[in-house]
């Protein structure tokens, strides 16, 4: 247990340190007049506009617990709503400190609160996040398509030029080849163990963790409401969407961008994301760098991305302690016995 507890400390380390470097070698390029114009633009902040999108956050919240109560309901589980929508917060919460940690964490407290198995629920978690991998690089595609004159130069300059340099397609396909053959190797190993050793512990668990997993992929055939999922998926890519496009109203010089920038700021910087935990740092760095295309200066653009960073942020994590609080209070009232009063004659 305390090594499993050291090596998530160091991992909240390692990923805080990458976000502080990101953000050190950032500032230490900016000016003393673009550090001027980054104060002056905060000092200008409409906080009504982040109001605004922090709904759009918390509606968020809402479809991807809808869509998650959609995916678990052929299990044969019912569940409170309010207690999924309360694991969904404390996830995103979970994963600010570490990786992958939230996935982990709401499929836990659905085990303590609602009795459903750790793995069929955790099953369900990864259907979720294949369908939120697709989504996303439909949008990439899409915007990519939709931009493609204003964004081809960006992307030819400061992506796949530096990929060429580093790597080559034959390169790529030998790391896919092998990939492929160790997981290959992985699988006959494990069959190979399960055969001899049937009721070894860990075998066992194993096997019972891959059924789970199993399960969870299976819940995707009997969704019963499918055009519902569907729905909650795209009211969820939607919420992102606007939580970055109303804070653009927060900043005067900012406020005129419109549905093209905010989009091209949504799909570049969910890349930030799955590159460094929680996106601190890099965040309102792909956001700066984006917002130049359009024509805003960078140091309006990194004071944009923060803003839009932490108005995200700032929303997590108030929303993941009062989930924290709030769980164990209403589950146990839940379980209290009413107490009986007697009156003296």
């Amino acid at each position: 247990m305390k090594k499993k507890l050291f090596k998530d400390i160091l991992k909240f380390i390692f990923f805080i340190g990458i976000g502080i470097l990101l953000i050190w070698l950032f500032v230490r390029k900016l000016t003393p007049q673009e550090i001027e114009e980054i104060k002056l633009s905060l000092q200008n902040v409409k906080y009504i506009w982040l109001i605004v999108a922090l709904l759009f956050a918390v509606l968020s919240n809402v479809a991807r617990t809808s869509r998650w109560i959609i995916l678990i309901e052929p299990l044969g589980y019912k569940m409170k709503y309010f207690n999924v929508f309360l694991s969904v917060l404390v996830a995103y919460f979970a994963n600010l400190a570490i990786p992958r940690l939230g996935e982990v964490t709401r499929c836990g407290l659905l085990t303590k609160y609602e009795k459903i198995p750790f793995e069929k629920s955790f099953g369900t978690v990864i259907t979720e996040r294949v369908f939120d991998m697709l989504m996303f690089l439909l949008l990439f595609v899409v915007n990519l398509i939709w931009q493609f004159d204003l964004l081809k130069d960006y992307l030819n300059n400061r992506i796949f030029a530096s990929f060429n340099e580093t790597s080559s397609i034959s390169g790529f396909a030998l790391l896919v080849i092998i990939g492929i053959v160790v997981c290959l190797i992985v699988l006959f190993v494990f069959l190979f163990l399960k055969k001899r050793y049937p009721d070894n512990k860990i075998i066992v668990k194993i096997t019972s963790l891959f059924l789970g997993f199993w399960d969870g992929i299976k819940s995707l055939i009997y969704i019963k409401r499918p055009w519902q999922f569907i729905f909650h998926t795209v009211l969820l890519w939607t919420c992102y969407f606007f939580m970055t496009y109303f804070v653009f109203f927060a900043l005067p010089e900012t406020s005129h961008l419109g549905v093209n920038a905010a989009m091209s700021s949504l799909v570049f910087s969910t890349i930030g994301i799955i590159l460094v935990q929680g996106g601190i740092g890099i965040y309102p760095m792909i956001v700066s760098e984006v917002l130049v295309i359009y024509g805003i200066s960078s140091a309006i653009g990194y004071a944009s991305g923060w803003l839009i960073w932490l108005n995200q942020t700032v929303m997590v994590i108030f929303g993941g302690i009062v989930a924290l609080i709030l769980l164990p209070l209403i589950n146990n009232k839940k379980h209290e016995k009413p107490q009986t009063t007697t009156e003296n004659c």
